[in-house]
């Protein structure tokens, strides 16, 4: 399969693209603004797989994720995993930091997905990665606020593009994750021990990927063993 995974540089998203490199029979495409981190990935993957440093709010301006995509072919998979997190009070909070989670959570997913529409083949699966946080009814926290309402934005966003891409047989479905310990989080909560690795929910993530669209269509998944 042809599969697209951003946010490649670290956390969850490297751990998907090794994951998916250790099948020969995947062409997997990590995209992520730090081409060193990328490039240190690609020499750990068991098979080979293709690198491109670009910025995903910019989709709009910069064609080279395009031509990647048009020498493929065809995407089987997008896993939307790009994401931003900032612990702040609701009070200190402006009006430049809500853009800028906005802009990354949810208008570059848009943006993106909209953009590579065209090469996605009939019965592909778009996976976003959303949280517990943008999960109408879970627990919600203090300095979360725009993070949570960013990605509450981005599961009805899911939903939507979910049953506008129904003739085209392309499914949409969200993950709301709990906890990871991945550096995002680890720079938000210092002092907060994480019970799930990178690399257990990435194979999670990409079990779903690959099978999840046989049995969820426009879901948002609660995927979280812990309140956060």
């Amino acid at each position: 399969m042809n599969i697209i995974v951003t946010g490649a540089s670290k956390g969850i998203g490297k751990s998907l693209v090794k994951f998916f490199s250790n099948n020969k029979q995947h062409k997997v495409l990590a995209v992520s603004r730090d081409i060193s981190a990328l490039k240190e990935l690609q020499n750990t993957c068991t098979y080979p797989v293709q690198i491109l440093s670009f910025d995903i709010t910019k989709c709009e301006d910069d064609n080279s994720l395009l031509e990647k995509v048009k020498a493929l072919g065809s995407i089987d998979v997008i896993i939307n995993n790009a994401g931003l997190l900032i612990n702040k009070p609701l009070t200190p909070l402006n009006g430049h930091e809500f853009d800028k989670l906005f802009n990354v959570n949810v208008k570059a997913v848009f943006l993106l997905t909209k953009q590579l529409l065209p090469y996605l083949r009939k019965g592909s699966h778009i996976v976003n990665i959303g949280s517990m946080g943008g999960y109408q009814g879970s627990s919600k926290y203090a300095g979360l606020s725009l993070y949570s309402a960013s990605k509450g934005a981005l599961a009805i966003l899911t939903e939507c593009m979910a049953e506008e891409l129904k003739p085209q047989v392309i499914s949409a479905n969200c993950l709301a994750l709990g906890a990871v310990q991945t550096e995002m989080l680890s720079e938000a909560f210092p002092d907060y021990k994480a019970p799930l690795s990178p690399d257990e929910i990435a194979s999670f993530i990409a079990d779903f990927a690959l099978k999840g669209h046989r049995f969820f269509n426009g879901k948002i998944v609660p995927v979280s063993v812990s309140s956060p």
